[in-house]
Order: C-alpha cells, then sequence, then structure tokens
C-alpha cells in the first residue's frame, strides 16, 4: 500500500485516524492500535515479508532490553551491542546483498557457484537503521528503553516512515512514544504537509518520470545531447520530489499523531557545492551514518590518510545502501572523490562563495546521479557518450523538441519549485504573509484535487525509494 492510492487515501487512514483519536486518552491503547494498524500497512503491501520485519523487531526488542541491563558492565554491553550489529547487518546482508556477491564472485572468478533467487523485503534497509538505532542509542543512554514491545513495534513499524523513510532516529522520538501530546494546529500542519508532499509525488515526479522513462529507453541512434541532459535533469528532479515528496507526506502523518521528525529535505538545489547539497538531501541518512559509522571511525579528528579513508568508505557504504549493484557502488565512491577533493583543496569553500558554484554542484550532482538510473555499468557507459558527445550523437533532433514541447511545463515547474519561492516572495518581492496564506491555500487545494484524480485514473506511479 502506497499513500497515493485509493486504499491508502480513502480506507485506511480515515478508518486509522478515527479509531486513534478515540483511543488517544489512552496513550497504551492509542499506541497499540497504531502498532497494529502500522504492521497491517505493511502486510497488507507485503505479506510475505511480514515475518521479516516482525523477527527484526522482536529480536532488537530484545538486544536492547540486554544493553540497557549490562550497560553499566562496559564489556558485556560491547558484546551484546555487536551482535545486535551482526545480526541486523547480516539480515541485511542476505535478503539485499547475497545475490550481488555471488553474482561478482562469479563474474570476477569465472566460478559457478549457485545464486539464490532472493526478493527484496520492502523498506529494508530503512527499518533495519531505524532498529540499529533504538538499540545503539539506549546503550548510550541517548533514550529510555522500551520494555513494551508494542512501544519497539510502534517506533520501528509506524507507517508513516516505515517504507520509505525518512530514518527516524530513537533519540528523536523516544519521548513522543509515552508522552506526545496532540492538538489541532500540529493536526492541521501535517495536513498541509501530506497534501503538498502528495501533490509533488503525482504532479512532478511523476511526470518528470515518464520522460527519464522514454529517454532511458530510446536506442543510441534515436538519442540527442540536449534530450540525454533534459533526461539526466529530470531523473534528478524526480528523485528528488519522489523521495521529498514522501518524506513530506510521512512528516506531515507523523505530525497528524503528535509525532515530530525531523526535516529531510532543505532545497538541495540551492547549493553551491557537492558538500552542502548532501547537507540538504536526505539528511536523515547522512546524519545516520555520521553519528554511527564516521565518528566511531574517528571522524575528521584523525590524519590525513585516514581521513580519507573514513571519508570514503562512509561514501562507498552510502551508495550500497541505496541498492546491490556495481552502479550504486560508482554512485557513492565518486561523491566520496568529489567530497574529498572538495575538503582537501578548498574548492567547495571557494565555490560556496561565488555564483559559478550553483552550476558546478548540480554539473556534478547530476552526472553522477545518472549511474544509479542506468541498469548496469554498460547501459551508464553508453548514456555518458551521449552526454558528452563522444559516440556521434546529434545535438539536437525532432524527439528533442518533441520532448520540450510535452514535458517542458514538469521540467520548468521541477525547477521553480526546488526553489525556497516563499521567502523569495516574502522577502524579495514583500508580499503581504495573509495573501501568501491564502493564495497558497487556494492552490494547494486545486492541486490536490487534480493529484487525487491523477490517483483515481490509476496514472503511472511508482516509488522510487521502495527500491532502496
Amino acid at each position: 500500500m502506497v499513500f497515493s492510492s485509493i486504499e491508502f487515501l480513502f480506507y485506511f487512514l480515515p478508518v486509522t485516524l478515527v479509531g486513534y483519536f478515540l483511543l488517544r486518552r489512552w496513550r497504551g491503547a492509542s499506541n497499540i492500535f497504531l502498532s497494529v494498524m502500522s504492521l497491517g500497512f505493511y502486510a497488507f503491501g507485503a505479506p510475505k515479508f511480514f515475518p521479516i520485519m516482525m523477527g527484526s523487531i522482536v529480536m532488537n526488542w530484545l538486544f536492547g532490553l540486554w544493553v540497557d541491563r549490562v550497560r553499566e558492565d562496559r564489556k558485556r554491553a560491547k558484546v551484546a551491542l555487536t551482535l545486535m550489529v551482526v545480526f541486523n547487518l547480516g539480515l541485511l546482508g542476505i535478503f539485499k546483498y547475497l545475490m550481488f556477491i555471488m553474482n561478482s564472485l562469479n563474474l570476477w572468478f569465472s566460478l559457478k557457484l549457485p545464486v539464490p533467487q532472493i526478493t527484496l523485503p520492502i523498506g529494508i534497509s530503512f527499518f533495519t537503521f531505524q532498529a540499529m538505532s533504538y538499540v545503539i542509542d539506549v546503550y548510550r543512554g541517548k533514550g529510555q528503553v522500551q520494555k513494551n514491545l508494542m512501544n519497539v513495534c510502534l517506533y520501528i513499524s509506524f507507517f508513516p516512515q516505515l517504507i520509505a523513510g525518512p530514518i527516524v532516529r530513537y533519540q528523536t522520538v523516544a519521548d513522543e512514544i509515552a508522552n506526545r501530546r496532540e492538538n489541532f494546529d500540529d493536526f492541521i500542519d501535517g495536513t498541509v504537509r501530506f497534501m503538498r508532499g502528495l501533490c509533488k509525488k503525482m504532479l512532478l515526479a511523476n511526470n518528470l518520470g515518464l520522460l527519464v522513462d522514454t529517454v532511458f529507453a530510446l536506442n543510441t541512434s534515436e538519442l540527442s545531447i540536449v534530450s540525454s541532459w533534459l533526461a539526466a535533469c529530470a531523473y534528478l528532479m524526480q528523485v528528488y520530489y519522489d523521495f521529498s515528496g514522501y518524506s513530506d507526506m510521512a512528516i506531515g502523518l507523523g505530525r497528524m499523531f503528535g509525532f515530530h521528525f525531523l526535516e529531510n529535505f532543505t532545497y538541495p538545489f540551492i547549493c553551491k557545492s557537492v558538500a552542502e547539497f548532501w547537507n540538504r538531501w536526505h539528511i536523515s541518512l547522512g546524519s545516520w551514518f555520521r553519528d554511527y559509522l564516521y565518528i566511531p571511525l574517528g571522524g575528521s579528528r584523525v590524519k590525513l590518510p585516514r581521513l580519507v579513508f573514513n571519508m570514503m568508505v562512509v561514501w562507498t557504504l552510502t551508495g550500497l545502501w541505496h541498492g546491490a549493484a556495481w552502479t550504486y557502488f560508482l554512485w557513492g565512491f565518486g561523491f566520496g572523490v568529489m567530497l574529498v577533493i572538495e575538503r582537501l583543496t578548498g574548492l567547495g569553500k571557494w565555490m560556496s562563495k561565488h555564483a559559478v558554484g550553483h552550476f558546478y554542484a548540480m554539473f556534478i550532482v547530476v552526472t553522477i546521479t545518472v549511474m544509479i538510473r542506468s541498469d548496469n555499468l554498460g547501459v551508464a557507459r553508453i548514456f555518458y557518450g551521449t552526454m558528452f558527445g563522444l559516440n556521434g550523437a546529434p545535438l539536437w533532433n525532432p524527439l528533442t523538441g518533441a520532448f520540450l514541447r510535452e514535458y517542458g511545463p514538469f521540467l520548468a515547474a521541477g525547477v521553480l519549485f526546488s526553489l525556497p519561492v516563499p521567502e523569495l516572495m516574502r522577502d524579495r518581492l514583500h508580499v503581504s504573509p495573509n495573501l501568501m496564506r491564502v493564495a497558497g491555500s487556494v492552490c494547494l487545494l486545486a492541486l490536490t484535487f487534480v493529484a487525487i484524480t491523477y490517483i483515481a485514473v490509476g496514472s503511472y506511479n511508482p516509488f522510487i525509494y521502495f527500491n532502496f
């Protein structure tokens, strides 16, 4: 079940809201109700993976109890923590990376090892990282252990962020699990945030995705340099509006129920360096790797060779977290290289002070992101050849004009709404806040209506991050 579906919008969500607010005076009962509905949400879309998620929840609940009980004995606590990490990464490794590893070994060493056909459980990367966050934060004393299994279940399986994030850190919501306070203002803010996310997803991400899929399906002889760059830019915007739209919906839904999740995107396309881009993009994942991997490795308070090593480890693993393929490995590796270069040369700081930094940063990000849209390294090599005029492709052809006529408005809207338009209108154009509020509400209601009509007619509606 996805947020942009008839089943969710008109059946699951209304029933969950009514049931929850009837029980909200009894925190234990309301938490159990939310947990049960969240488990049902996951089971509806992925029933065969339900036991895997339940196993993760129960095991991490037990690990949390164990770590809390022996926390004063650092040696025993570290043993418990290590076993927790082995369990969770082992679960992720089997279901997400075993096929990739076996195929790679067969290819490299001309082996004929059997390759098990394993289907990737939906959302496993997200709920595994959340489960690890729970136990680690208990170990560090940054959140009280949950002795009630249903409270751990609620934290890990809470339906707004279960499938595609954001990755909610336990320390962020530990207190709200038992002591949150729902109110009308939060509910309205959450509803507005959900509507914004739904519009991003249905009106921008999906239409941009049609352009991307069309161009990437063409033969090389049908591509032009301009059309390949249009598709590359459109793909980056598709991923942005797909995932930031989902994050908006998740944050909005959480707020309706009294939870306050941290922001996951803050206008990444206004960046002037690759480092700034990643400070603004998928913030929950970046902060997870920073606090649970980069800093434990020594962070930046180490000698230069170790600093480079730490950065490259984090970024290659960031790539592999997104997908078990060499394209994802190289995507993460490429960003790691650029971040090392910016840090060691001062390029990032210089670019951040000059307007050319915008073009530099977006050129790098668009170029590297093509890697994860490519089905394999061969496809990526050919597409890059077209982008940079290395395989004889023309600058322009009739298809390019057709793409611009059909998808130009969505590309333009994608650029416009990636900018802090409300802030610009308020600070530069001095538009009245009341006028902005009224006009914005009317526009949002109209766009939401259009988005729902898209859903009703069953239009193209994938979620990219479900594959991660």
